[in-house]
């Protein structure tokens, strides 16, 4: 199926590694022009044939715009935006100090306010806008030990939901992508904070898990593209689970 995706010109963030990285290879494998940002962007960048990479820490101030502003000019404008930002360190509420809450969000809340407002009056100019933001299955269902992260994530849903509503006068659709158990370096990481083995964690949510076998990053890509698609430009306000059917049971 032509997902009417050549050409279109996308952003998207934190792109090097991991679920950003799928999401940049499934656009441009649908031929996409794309520019991606992280910390250390430039490998991935030449390996996935990207238009162009920037190294940005989108949660400092005035990194989003700049990251929009050289995206639109090395592109010519703009007509998606992937927004996505690495997890805040692990922790509970009782262990978690509190200048990590204001970390966690310029990280992950304000830099996607930060993205979208940069990036509107490009996508504005387009004929098939869309913001997809990445969060978290713990929208949904917390996750234990990630409290910064589940509360900044659920903040992004609010603002998706909100700026859907608000944006579908100008033919933008705005979603979020929920994952759970994709097989990530984030995955480990927060096997490591539980003090658990990640292999031995990998394989027990393998048992749990209702298909048997975690999702590939290359799952989530597919779904990213399909967001992003001439097909999906009557769907906005959405929060698609990337999850293998864990959510069944959660309301």
């Amino acid at each position: 199926m032509d997902f009417g995706l050549k050409d279109r010109r996308a952003l998207v963030t934190a792109a090097s590694k991991g679920l950003g990285r799928a999401c940049a290879a499934a656009l441009i494998a649908e031929g996409a022009k794309v520019y991606i940002s992280s910390r250390q962007p430039e490998a991935t960048g030449r390996e996935i044939g990207a238009a162009g990479w920037l190294a940005s820490d989108v949660s400092k101030e005035d990194e989003p715009e700049r990251l929009v502003g050289e995206a639109a000019r090395v592109l010519g404008g703009l007509d998606i935006v992937i927004v996505n930002a690495g997890g805040p360190p692990p922790g509970t509420f009782q262990t978690t100090p509190l200048e990590a809450w204001e970390a966690g969000f310029q990280l992950t809340l304000l830099s996607a306010v930060r993205l979208v407002k940069a990036a509107l009056p490009h996508l504005k100019q387009s004929d098939h806008g869309r913001i997809v933001f990445i969060t978290s299955i713990s929208v949904r269902q917390p996750i234990p030990n990630i409290v910064i992260s589940n509360a900044m994530r659920a903040g992004v849903t609010g603002l998706a939901k909100t700026l859907a509503r608000e944006l579908a006068q100008d033919g933008i659709t705005v979603n979020c992508l929920a994952p759970d158990a994709i097989l990530t370096d984030r995955l480990r990481d927060i096997a490591r904070s539980r003090g658990v083995d990640p292999e031995e964690q990998i394989t027990q949510a393998v048992a749990a898990a209702p298909m048997r076998r975690l999702g590939d990053p290359a799952d989530f890509g597919a779904a990213c593209a399909f967001l992003c698609s001439h097909q999906a430009g009557y769907i906005t306000g959405q929060t698609l689970g990337i999850d293998g059917g864990s959510l069944l049971g959660v309301h």
